[in-house]
């Protein structure tokens, strides 16, 4: 398997999981996330995922500072439904990172380290993400502005011949470079970027 090369520049995220540090894989509860982690689970790499992971890192940041996210003790909500949209695939690598899960997720041990229902949708006075730390409440709405990180203006011509069969193959490959450079811009030049992510603070 192959991915770009701009993935190495793309710092992981460090984790602590009490879960996983029980059940003794990893025994530290120790996990590192990297991008490509989040590009398996959706199966491509675009400016979706690369927007859910930047804000996701954002918003722990945030709420952490310099202590390491407690992966399962936090609640994540959308105001869009699942089925709205890429609402979807942002909760899937939200959910990858912070460990929030729907109802179908891990119901937990004696009434600890449950999972079930911590990532929901259609929640309403939401602008963006909302992020709450289980144990102090402290509790963030992130939204994202994916236009201040415009794309290749040929991209739309170029997805056009392709889907109707009328691009060659330097046009294939000249459209993956250029959807490609638009998710390494979002994740290694604009990582930092504060107008990328908009961070309001709703619970101290």
């Amino acid at each position: 398997m192959s991915f770009p090369d701009y993935f190495a520049a793309i710092p992981p995220l460090r984790v602590h999981d009490p879960l996983a540090e029980l059940l003794g894989a990893p025994a530290d509860g120790l996990i590192d996330y990297h991008f490509a982690d989040a590009v398996r689970l959706a199966g491509h790499a675009c400016p979706t995922v690369a927007g859910a992971w930047l804000l996701t890192v954002r918003a722990l940041k945030v709420l952490y500072g310099q202590r390491l996210p407690e992966r399962g003790r936090i609640a994540v909500a959308l105001p869009e439904r699942l089925e709205q949209g890429v609402a979807g695939v942002i909760g899937s690598v939200v959910g990858l990172l912070t460990g929030a899960a729907g109802n179908g997720g891990f119901k937990g041990l004696g009434g600890r380290h449950g999972r079930r229902d911590l990532l929901r949708y259609g929640v309403a006075d939401v602008a963006g993400i909302a992020f709450t730390r289980l144990d102090s409440g402290r509790a963030v709405d992130c939204q994202l502005k994916l236009d201040r990180v415009a794309g290749d203006p040929a991209l739309p011509t170029l997805l056009a011949a392709i889907l109707d069969g009328s691009a060659d193959a330097a046009q294939r490959r000249q459209f993956a470079a250029a959807w490609q450079d638009r998710v390494r811009r979002l994740l290694v030049e604009h990582a930092d970027d504060p107008a990328l992510v908009d961070i309001r603070i709703l619970q101290e």
